[in-house]
């Protein structure tokens, strides 16, 4: 099979197994394969081509920006990883001990339940669209501490908009100065032009869940960790070995019924069955899968189901070992 039959076979996968939207082949800086689909129709209308130019929502893999933006503070000088993370609403509380390193391992001790169906339970929809709707970080930050901090993993969309809101407050102005810290250092830098974060009602991104952008975009944010945050012109971005920082293996979710699972970083994931890699996840099957070694990125983009993932994830993993030596 050559690397547009891997590519067309993910595309015409069965409906019930998802929809793919867009996907993103880069071998060594350039695009080797690349294919768009279309949008379903909704009750709000109905659904349109996507093309190189439709910018697609992240879902989670906006973490794994949040981990960047992370970074550049880090690089500033601003940020110490093993400080106490500044959250006001923790001061002369248990949780005031909880420091960045915590949050972005998501070992911070808070409750959190992440799911993303149960609206009875889940504190995902609750900060998102009920009751935390307007500020996501304090309702995040209100839970309950029922683990000492750095001791138990549990991934928590909560989690990485307390990181945000803290990073909001060291770059001041509010969501525009916000906004024009992400465009001005990590969007516009690694060539992100359709990058467009989203924000709560007090101003806070939205770093769990909501980054829009192209396929193309999406693809040069891969780039940019599988270069250890060099852009593709050549200016370091990051600290050096942030990439490393990132796959620093924490945690390992089996992640059934996806053979093996996968391994948790620092806001990335990683696929043992490709050794250095480092990858971001989001819902409904939004993957960036960084290969070093094979000097790949590889995006998804598109609509499945939690149920059937592992079927598209196989096929990335067949598109994968195919692409080293595939045309």
């Amino acid at each position: 099979m050559t690397l547009r039959d891997h590519v067309d076979a993910i595309f015409g996968r069965p409906a019930e197994h998802g929809i793919s939207l867009a996907m993103v082949v880069v071998r060594d800086g350039e695009i080797v394969a690349e294919r768009y689909g279309h949008q379903p129709d909704t009750a709000f209308g109905p659904g349109e081509p996507v093309d190189e130019t439709t910018t697609l929502i992240s879902w989670s893999t906006a973490k794994s920006m949040t981990h960047a933006a992370v970074g550049l503070l880090v690089m500033d000088g601003l940020v110490d990883l093993d400080a106490p993370a500044p959250v006001p609403e923790w001061e002369g509380t248990r949780k005031a001990g909880i420091t960045w390193l915590d949050l972005l391992e998501m070992r911070p001790g808070l409750r959190f339940f992440e799911d993303y169906v149960d609206e009875h339970q889940s504190d995902c929809i609750a900060m998102l669209f009920g009751d935390g709707h307007a500020d996501h970080a304090a309702y995040a930050a209100a839970l309950p501490l029922d683990h000492e901090p750095g001791t138990v993993w549990n991934y928590s969309s909560g989690t990485t908009n307390i990181v945000t809101r803290a990073l909001g407050g060291i770059v001041g102005g509010g969501r525009d100065g916000m906004e024009a810290f992400l465009r001005n250092r990590l969007f516009e830098p690694c060539g992100m032009s359709s990058a467009t974060p989203k924000f709560d009602d007090v101003g806070t991104w939205v770093g769990s869940s909501y980054v829009y952008a192209t396929a193309r975009d999406f693809a040069r944010f891969g780039e940019l960790y599988r270069n250890d945050g060099v852009t593709a012109g050549g200016d370091r971005i990051l600290p050096e070995g942030w990439a490393d920082h990132g796959r620093t293996v924490v945690a390992h979710d089996p992640a059934e019924p996806v053979p093996g699972g996968f391994d948790y970083g620092r806001h990335w994931w990683m696929w043992p069955a490709f050794p250095g890699s480092i990858a971001a996840h989001g819902f409904e099957g939004q993957y960036i899968v960084v290969v070093p070694d094979r000097a790949l990125t590889v995006v998804h983009l598109g609509k499945t189901d939690a149920d059937v993932r592992h079927h598209l994830i196989a096929a990335i993993v067949d598109l994968i070992h195919a692409a080293a030596s595939t045309p």
